[in-house]
Parts: structure tokens; C-alpha cells; sequence
């Protein structure tokens, strides 16, 4: 008999045998058509499922899964402390994970012009680590490099910034299916495009991933009045989602309805968390359920390259984040106090999602003060756009977009024997809708049905 103990927030999908039929399971086809992600343990198939986070479970020697246990419960016991030791500690804490895991060895750091990496760069330069940093941005998008290169320049880092190119997908498509088993979309490891630049770097990887979930208000203020299976059921829907699971749900002959299926499933698991504190709820539900089955999935991309590493996954930062009182969590204040306490430059320098504003301005960015940096901002995308110039804010439009593009998606979703999984018709709907009517919203299915469409080819039961 084999153990396998999972951490709080596992990095990797780990699978295990079930006793089920071997069949598909287009129940959680359809929630994964919805969300982008698979819930909870599902897989493609019914006999399959992937091993629960924080749990210790016993495996036969022919992968069968006998029993699963959890050893550790998302909680929110938070502690009457003052919000300077909780800075302390967390500096304290992240301090030492992060030097944990880069062990005096080079660090591969990827920087953006948000908080996370930002506060890891603080942590490396305090610590004197030898880090390759990089960053990239769209072609054509708003040049989120610049900001990064100031952040290596400001803690003497070494940098090196990509330009994600158009239609590079249908170059690596195969090989990101084989990495990440086709659970999760294609259009969004972007790293893909810059994987072979990866493989030359030394070192290991020190990735920012789910600090602005365990940092962060659980809950907007905006959302706060709703309750929390309607907050997940809005969160976890993607545009254009529903529709296509619905579509997929009658054309399979499913019993019922999606919606109600997918809100079953979503109150059962809410109830299975024993917090009475909404954002701190939502958060637990996020990091069990969202962490896992979306963000986890492609960090099979960066291990392709190096071995990875993530100081908010750590365990002790799980534990830590259920004894703080959300007060502290909410809007980034930990992270903002310790960027600013430990390195005032680094505080200085644009935060992309306050732009043109830093950390130590934020505050400013509304109306009317933000109005001339808006206003002006809109002008040039517009001059942009005049010139021929499309201003790219999301990788499938570098992938979907043009005529080569579109050749390519064609080959993949129109192939006869994908038809015989999902219906043609479904797919020609999705495609025209894409094509002629809102390609924002209808990129997402699109997507789903590349994704599916890949994997049916190398999975047919």
C-alpha cells in the first residue's frame, strides 16, 4: 500500500484509480466547458479522479485509490494582534520561505507590474539571491515590461523581457497538450511561446502564483450583500461558458438542467467548509477548488524548464493566512506595507493595475484626478486603431484573430471525428457566434472546444 500526502494547495495534479465505470464524464466535461477548469477531484473520466488537496491517501499498488483523509482544514480563527505584528510576521515568514526555497542557488524570476512578484523581488534582494528576472507583454499590448524592467533595475537584477508574438499557439499545441493534459485551456500559458528562452536560463523558478487570493479581501465590497454560492457561481463562470455547457448538456441527453446540476455541486462542497466568515469562505473555496484545478495546471510548463517553486503555496503561509483578521488581507494592505517598510524604491515604481499611480498614490486613482491620464490613454488606443494598429489586451487574440489563425482553429474543431464527441452543429454555432457576433464572449468557447478537440484526438475511449 502506498501514502501519498498532499499539500494544503498542491502544485500538481496527482490521479488515482476509482471503482467506476471507464466512461466519459461529461457531467464535469460540461462544468470544465463552463468554468475552464475541472471541479473538485473530476477528471475526463468517470474511473478517474485526482488525489484532494491537504488529504493523506491510500493507494493500492495498482493506483487504486482506497481511502482519503484530510489532514488539514481551511479555517478563519483570526488573532487579536495589531496589524504591525502582522506585518512582522509575515515578513518574518515570507522571509524565510522564499530563502528556503531558492537555497543559495540562482532564482528564475518572473516580474509583471503587479504585487506578487514585487514583493518577491523584495525578498530575493534582501537576501542578496542571484536572480534572472524576466517579463513579458503582448505585441501590440500595453508594455507591462517596462514596469518590470524598472523592478529589476531598482534590486540590480538581471532582465530579460519577451514579446509574446501572434500564432505561436499552433506551433507548440501539441506539445502544451502532452504537458498539461489538456486541463485548461490553451490560450492562456503564455510561457509556452518563451519555453525554449526558458531552458537556457539557470536556476529554478520563484513563482508569484495565488498571492492575490490568500492577500486580498475575500469578498468585493460591491458583492459583499450576495451570498456566497452566488458570489462562486458569477466568479467561476466564464463568458460564454454557460452557454456552451448548456448546449452540451442537452446534445449529451443529461438528466436536468447544468445550472442546477453545477449549483449542487457548488453548495455541497460551500458546506463542507466550516467558516462563517464570507470572504474568508469564498477564499478557502478558491484555494481548494480554484488553486488546484486552474492555477496549478500549467505550472506544468515552467517545470518543463526548471524545477518550480511557490512561497504562497507553502503550507505554513496557508496556515498563517486563516489566523489573520481580514481587515489586514483586504485591498493588499500586508503586501503594500512590507514593500514599502522594506525597499521605498520599489514602492515608487507604477503599479499596473492602479496606472499610472504607485504605492505610495493609489489612492488617487479616481475621479477627477485620474481622468487626464484616462482620457489621454483612450486617445492613443484610438489613434491606434485608426492606424491599423489593434491594441491587445488577451492572448487568443493573438492566437484566433487573422486568417492563419483562423485556418489553423478550423483544422482542429471542424475535424469529422471530433463530431462524433461534439456534435458539428454545436461547434459551427460557437464558431459563427465567435466570428460574427461578439468574439470577446465567444472566445472562451472556442477555446473549450480546441482544447476538447485536441484531447479527443489523443484520448478517444
Amino acid at each position: 500500500m502506498n501514502i501519498i500526502k498532499t499539500p494544503i494547495i498542491p502544485p500538481r495534479q496527482q490521479f488515482a484509480k476509482v471503482e467506476a465505470p471507464h466512461e466519459l464524464d461529461k457531467k464535469a466535461i460540461c462544468i470544465f466547458a463552463a468554468t475552464g477548469f475541472f471541479l473538485d477531484t473530476d477528471t475526463y473520466f468517470q474511473n478517474q479522479k485526482v488525489l484532494p488537496p491537504a488529504s493523506e491517501n491510500s493507494m493500492d499498488e495498482n493506483g487504486m485509490l482506497l481511502k482519503s483523509t484530510p489532514w488539514f482544514k481551511w479555517h478563519y480563527s483570526p488573532r487579536n494582534i495589531s496589524f504591525e505584528t502582522a506585518l512582522d510576521e509575515f515578513t518574518q515568514l515570507f522571509e524565510t520561505i522564499v530563502a528556503e526555497q531558492a537555497n543559495n542557488r540562482p532564482v528564475i524570476l518572473p516580474l509583471s507590474g503587479g504585487l506578487d512578484s514585487r514583493t518577491q523581488a523584495v525578498a530575493l534582494h534582501e537576501q542578496k539571491a542571484e536572480v534572472h528576472s524576466y517579463s513579458y507583454s503582448f505585441a501590440g499590448g500595453f508594455k507591462e515590461h517596462h514596469i518590470s524592467a524598472q523592478i529589476a533595475k531598482t534590486c540590480n537584477f538581471r532582465f530579460q523581457p519577451f514579446i509574446i508574438p501572434p500564432n505561436y499557439l499552433w506551433q507548440v499545441i501539441d506539445e502544451l497538450a502532452n504537458i498539461n493534459g489538456c486541463y485548461s485551456e490553451f490560450t492562456h500559458p503564455r510561457q509556452m511561446a518563451v519555453l525554449d528562452d526558458f531552458k537556457k536560463m539557470q536556476g529554478s523558478f520563484s513563482l508569484g502564483h495565488w498571492g492575490d487570493v490568500l492577500f486580498d479581501r475575500g469578498v468585493g465590497k460591491k458583492e459583499a450583500h450576495l451570498p456566497e454560492l452566488e458570489i462562486l457561481y458569477k466568479k467561476i463562470i466564464k463568458k460564454g461558458g454557460l452557454a456552451l455547457a448548456n448546449k452540451l448538456w442537452i446534445q449529451w441527453g443529461l438528466e436536468g438542467s447544468f445550472e442546477a446540476y453545477l449549483k449542487e455541486r457548488l453548495e455541497a462542497l460551500l458546506n463542507q467548509i466550516d467558516i462563517d466568515h464570507k470572504g474568508a469562505k469564498v477564499r478557502a473555496f478558491k484555494s481548494l477548488y480554484w488553486a488546484p484545478r486552474w492555477t496549478s495546471v500549467n505550472l506544468s510548463v515552467f517545470e518543463e524548464a526548471h524545477p518550480i517553486h511557490l512561497p504562497y503555496y507553502d503550507n505554513r503561509m496557508c496556515a498563517f493566512i486563516c489566523t489573520l483578521p481580514e481587515e489586514y488581507l483586504a485591498d493588499r494592505k500586508l503586501q503594500i506595507a512590507y514593500i514599502k517598510q522594506r525597499s521605498p524604491k520599489l514602492a515608487k515604481i507604477m503599479w499596473q493595475a492602479q496606472k499610472p499611480y504607485n504605492l505610495n498614490n493609489y489612492h488617487k486613482n479616481k475621479a477627477p484626478g485620474n481622468l487626464p491620464y484616462r482620457i489621454s490613454n483612450k486617445l492613443q488606443r484610438e489613434g491606434n486603431a485608426l492606424l491599423g494598429k489593434k491594441y491587445i489586451q488577451r492572448n487568443w487574440e493573438l492566437q484566433f484573430l487573422g486568417m492563419e489563425n483562423d485556418e489553423q482553429l478550423q483544422s482542429y474543431i471542424f475535424n469529422p471525428q471530433f463530431h462524433s464527441f461534439v456534435p458539428k452543429s454545436v461547434v459551427t454555432e460557437f464558431y459563427n457566434a465567435f466570428k460574427t457576433q461578439d468574439p470577446v464572449t465567444y472566445s472562451h468557447p472556442v477555446s473549450m472546444l480546441l482544447t476538447l478537440s485536441v484531447w479527443y484526438a489523443n484520448n478517444r475511449p
